[in-house]
């Protein structure tokens, strides 16, 4: 299995831990995403480096005026998508398995943690993983210390108040927040 089908595995999987191959694979590409946010975390980069050391992160190119204040953790890499004109703020956590997509313009806060992956509920499975996508829409702002779960959109230009944890979508042009995160209004 290369990276490739891996990561169609992840993204068409119900379930991730029955496949050996699909494991160790993972683990080698978690050992990567390692060095390189050790690399991005551990000393200063010009904003140009630290774009580039995001596309060797993710495999992709990161178009337009993108922006990252260390330190940033993830522990795979190959699945998050980044848009244009991005701002990632310090201390972010991203568990990517699941797969991450964020759309132009969209703005994380401090210490936001973006999670794909659930265990099993069943202690007999609790080592097999459940992955589901997230999507941040264009224009979204995400505010600081916020925690989204496996499987959530988030529609273009909503606002994730700080501090929410958000395990249900949000429609577009809404604000957002508290533990679990329901709608507050409409952004006006």
């Amino acid at each position: 299995m290369d990276l490739y089908q891996l990561l169609k595995y992840f993204g068409e999987s119900e379930t991730i831990g029955e496949n050996p191959e699909a494991i160790e694979i993972m683990r080698f590409y978690s050992r990567e995403a390692q060095k390189i946010t050790m690399e991005i975390n551990t000393k200063y980069h010009e904003p140009e480096e630290l774009k580039k050391l995001m596309e060797e992160l993710t495999g992709k190119p990161i178009d337009g005026n993108f922006g990252l204040f260390p330190p940033f953790y993830t522990d795979f890499g190959k699945n998050i998508t980044i848009g244009k004109d991005v701002f990632i703020n310090a201390g972010c956590k991203f568990q990517d398995q699941g797969g991450i997509v964020i759309g132009d313009g969209a703005l994380i806060g401090h210490g936001v943690v973006l999670a794909t992956l659930d265990h099993d509920l069943d202690p007999a499975k609790r080592q097999q993983l459940h992955p589901g996508k997230i999507v941040i829409g264009k224009g979204v702002w995400i505010g600081a210390n916020a925690t989204v779960t496996r499987g959530v959109t988030i529609g273009d230009h909503a606002v994730i108040a700080a501090g929410a944890v958000v395990n249900k979508d949000v429609p577009a042009g809404m604000i957002a927040g508290g533990v679990p995160a329901r709608i507050i209004k409409p952004i006006s």
